[in-house]
This record gives structure tokens, C-alpha cells and sequence, in this order.
């Protein structure tokens, strides 16, 4: 782990991280010459409040058990918990009057409070204000079932964790991401040798293809008559975008890439093979003669997005485009094929079907889908490899606008039937699940977003997509995967326009978060 561990915690304070059994070989069982209290709660940040809750309890007997709710049934509140499990175990043991942490993988502490028999339980002066809580009164029933006691710690500020994290978040992104990588024995050096690991893959993307195009002014002042915006124009920039960039992010990443995508007749086809010839892609063009080539055109002006319009004919292709598609897919023999869905008239409810039968068996299959102004159903392309949805999507294709984040993410993965999941949460970063199960504890993981100064998140998705992919077919690591594609996506969002994100921009930020975590 080249000291990654040590550099986090000293072997003292991860000591005191232990397993109920551990944990009750070494207090023994009841009736016990020294006496045991425990405290339970999410702590996801610890403040005041807990530190005089946690010393109070401490006070009370010989030794204090702190107990805390696992990750997987944290859901009180939106992209919670903000500090993953045992980050926050390493925080209560790193204080000297915790003698002993668990991880509590049940979703109430009465099942550790039986097992455990603590002689006393601490419970916060707000459990006993006015009527007893239903739920500590289940805890002092199960408590006076052996012979334990509550304890209520006396009436103090209490200041909410919640409260905290909502109204100014502390920047925890390298601790978290040290933890996550300390747990899957991960270091940065595997991450570089996973980065190198990305040449030579060979990936087929199919999708739409979008040209997106920025005119520049400078504001002159608007008319007297009408409420129109006047600027003087400067410069127009013209960007492959859409899968098209998908493509160029692959190949930039080192893999051989094959691109089957629907143009018109236009100019705009002609810049787009040019530009895709010239970074390399061998692109299969569908030419359709009775639309055009997708343009989003977006007008700046100081800094500033004044109006977006889009040359666009959304409806679903024709039978005929249809088999060209089909036959094109059919004969993918690269290492995976990447679904980009743009909701521009390739995929469809109608088209979806026709692709997915024409993949080859043992095809390593991935599906995006980023549609900003389009509604697509990510859930369409079931049982794939890895899906990359963004929160927004999730809740259409769920139907589902009121649950936090991780259930919404877990329901996506169950409905998706794929192997992989990685939804985008914009600026708090990614959630990834690999397992349905609620009793692992690794059955999901979040990633903190890495950008440093944000200029564009348009094509952001695009440049985790690639790097996703690439990692995730060669090292078979989801949290690899995850780690490159969210690193990916911070160096995207740093500059305006579609520009494609190299390895070396990668493994840049890979050596300032290095530093960062040495830090610590």
C-alpha cells in the first residue's frame, strides 16, 4: 500500500476498530469487574455536541464502546452519509477517552446491544424530553431483558451533523478517497499502472453524433424598441461532441476505437469525419439525407451563456437506418462496445430492442445516457456491464423524485439488472454500486467530485464514460474504474469545449492527490 495506511491513522487508534466478537473477548461477559458503556449514533461529523455526549458517557464506566450505523442504512438525508464508515470509525477512535469502535451493520443497535450486553447504553438528553421514543424504548426493554441500564447524558447544545454538512460541507474529498483505497488495497501506484493498462483496448461506439458550437461576443447593449441583447461578434468555435467525443476521449486514452453514428448530408458531416479521421477513429458513418447533423450552437458573452439553440430532428431513424445499425453492431469484434445515448433518433423505445439482439454474445457491453433537454430510460439497456445515468435520469427512468440518493441508486442497479453501476451526481461526485446486497458493507462506494475550478461540466460525462470503460474491461475494478473516470471527468470540466482528455492529464491529477493524502 507504500504507506498509504500508516500515513492515514497509527496502529493505536486502528487497534481500537474491532468486531462485536473481538469486542466481547476482550470486556468478557456479564457480570464483568469493569464496566462497559456504549454510545450509538451515525456521527457523521463529529461536533461538540458528541464530544461532551461521548466524555459524559465516559465518566460512567471503565470502558466506552462507541457504535455506529454502517453505510448502508445511512438514508436520513440527500448524498449522506457525507463521511464513509470507517472514516468516520477512525475519527471516534482517534479520541483518547474511545476505547473501543464498531461498525454496526444493522440498521438499530438492538441486535449489538443484546449480543454485546453493554451495563450501560448513553442516549442523548433529546430521547428523554416529553414522552419516551419508540424506538429507545425498544433499546430499554432489551437492556432490562439481562440487566443493563440507559443512561440519558445531561441536557447540552446539541448541535445536528446534518445541520453542519448542509450549511457549509468541509472538504473531506482526499481523506474519503484515501479510506476507499485503503480498503480495496489500492494504492496510487496501482493506480498509474492501471492508467498504462488502458493502451491497446479495443472499444465500438455507437450513438448519435453532436457538433457543438460556440460564438463568442462582446455585449454592445440591447435595442430601445425591443428587449433584444445586441453583441458584437468575436469568434466561433466549433467542437465534435456528443458520442463523437465519446470516441475521441477512447482513443486519446490509447484503445483502438470503431464508431457507427447517424449524419445528414451537411457540411457539419464533413467537419465531423475530418475532425474524427484526424484524431484517429475509424468512423462508420449513416448518412441520412432527410436530416440534418445535430448542432448545438450556445452564444457567450463576458463569460456568460446568453442563448442555446439546437438544430436537431429528434425522431427515431428509419427501418432502413435501422439495419444498417444492426448490421454494423453485429459485426463488432472489439473488447466492448459503448452505447452513447443522446435521445437524437438512434435509440428509441423502438430501436433499443433491435441493437441489444444484434450484440455479439460475450461482448463486454456498456450504456450512457446524457440527455439534457431529452427524456432516454437508461433501464431500456438491461443487463449490461456498466451504466453511467446521472441523477436526473435515474429519477425519470425510476419515476421515483422524492428517494435520497443511495436507495434511488441501489433501485436503479436492481430495475438495470447490470453488473455495474456508476451514477453521476454532478458536483458532489459519483455513487457506484457492485452488489445488491444490504449486509455487504462494500456494496456501494462513493467518489468525491476532483475538479479544482469548474469552467464547463458540458462533457464531463463523456470523459468518465471512456476512462470508465477502459479501466473497468482491463483491471476489472470498479473502484479503479470509478477513481480514473471521476479524474477524467475533473480535467473536462476544467477548460470550455470538447477537448479529449489524455493520460497524461490523468496521472497529473493522480500526483497532486498523492501529495494531498500525504498530507493529511
Amino acid at each position: 500500500m507504500s504507506g498509504l495506511n500508516e500515513i492515514m491513522y497509527s496502529e493505536l487508534v486502528k487497534n481500537k476498530l474491532k468486531s462485536r466478537d473481538e469486542l466481547v473477548q476482550i470486556i468478557g461477559n456479564r457480570p464483568r469487574q469493569k464496566k462497559v458503556i456504549m454510545c450509538h449514533g451515525t456521527f457523521d461529523i463529529v461536533h461538540p455536541g458528541h464530544i461532551r455526549h461521548l466524555a459524559f458517557a465516559k465518566s460512567k464506566a471503565d470502558f466506552l464502546v462507541a457504535s455506529l450505523t454502517s453505510d448502508a442504512h445511512v438514508s436520513k438525508a440527500n448524498y449522506r452519509p457525507y463521511v464513509p464508515e470507517y472514516l468516520r470509525a477512525m475519527n471516534l477512535a482517534s479520541l483518547e477517552f474511545v476505547d473501543f469502535v464498531i461498525i454496526d451493520q444493522n440498521p438499530t443497535p438492538l441486535d449489538n446491544i443484546k449480543f454485546i450486553q453493554p451495563d450501560y447504553f448513553a442516549k442523548g438528553y433529546e430521547y428523554v424530553a416529553g414522552s419516551l421514543h419508540p424506538k429507545t424504548a425498544e433499546e430499554v426493554e432489551v437492556l432490562a431483558a439481562y440487566g443493563g441500564e440507559i443512561i440519558f447524558t445531561p441536557g447540552d447544545v446539541v448541535y445536528s451533523s446534518s445541520s453542519f454538512i448542509e450549511s457549509n460541507p468541509p472538504n473531506i474529498t482526499s481523506d474519503k478517497l484515501a479510506t476507499l483505497m485503503v480498503a480495496e488495497e489500492i494504492d496510487f501506484n496501482i493506480l498509474r499502472s492501471s492508467v498504462e493498462m488502458l493502451q491497446g483496448c479495443s472499444v465500438h461506439v455507437v450513438g448519435d453524433t453532436i457538433v457543438d458550437s460556440y460564438t463568442y461576443g462582446t455585449m454592445i447593449g440591447g435595442m430601445t424598441k425591443t428587449p433584444t441583447i445586441s453583441i458584437k461578434f468575436e469568434k466561433q468555435v466549433d467542437f465534435v461532441g456528443g458520442a463523437a467525443v465519446v470516441s475521441k476521449h477512447l482513443k486519446s486514452a490509447g484503445a483502438r476505437v470503431r464508431f457507427t453514428t447517424l449524419m445528414g448530408d451537411d457540411d457539419l458531416k464533413d467537419f465531423v469525419l475530418r475532425d474524427l479521421e484526424k484524431s484517429g477513429v475509424e468512423c462508420n458513418c449513416i448518412v441520412d439525407k432527410n436530416r440534418p447533423t445535430t448542432q448545438k450552437h450556445s452564444y457567450f458573452s463576458n463569460g456568460y451563456n446568453l442563448l442555446k439553440v439546437d438544430r436537431v430532428q429528434n425522431n427515431p431513424i428509419i427501418d432502413k437506418t435501422l439495419d444498417e445499425f444492426a448490421a454494423s453492431i453485429s459485426k463488432t469484434n472489439e473488447d466492448a462496445i459503448v452505447f452513447s445515448d443522446f435521445r437524437h433518433g438512434v435509440f428509441s423505445h423502438q430501436t433499443i430492442p433491435t441493437m441489444l439482439e444484434s450484440i455479439p454474445n460475450e461482448t463486454f457491453r456498456v450504456a450512457d445516457s446524457q440527455v439534457a433537454s431529452r427524456w432516454g430510460n437508461i433501464t431500456e439497456f438491461q443487463g449490461f456491464d456498466l451504466i453511467t445515468p446521472n441523477e436526473r435520469e435515474t429519477r425519470f427512468a425510476l419515476g421515483d423524485q422524492d428517494s435520497v440518493v443511495r436507495p434511488l441508486a441501489l433501485k436503479l442497479y436492481q430495475k438495470a439488472n447490470c453488473k455495474y453501476l456508476i451514477m453521476k451526481l454532478g458536483e458532489r461526485g459519483i455513487i457506484s454500486y457492485r452488489s445488491v446486497s444490504t449486509e455487504d458493507p462494500r456494496a456501494f462506494f462513493t467518489v468525491d467530485s476532483f475538479v479544482e475550478k469548474l469552467v464547463d461540466p458540458v462533457g464531463a460525462g463523456d470523459a468518465l464514460l471512456a476512462y470508465a470503460t477502459l479501466a473497468l474491461l482491463t483491471t476489472k475494478s470498479i473502484v479503479i474504474a470509478s477513481i480514473l473516470g471521476s479524474l477524467a471527468a475533473s480535467v473536462a470540466c476544467e477548460s470550455y469545449g470538447n477537448t479529449p482528455v489524455s493520460p497524461g492529464d490523468v496521472l497529473k491529477r493522480i500526483d497532486i492527490l498523492e501529495k494531498r493524502v500525504k498530507y493529511l
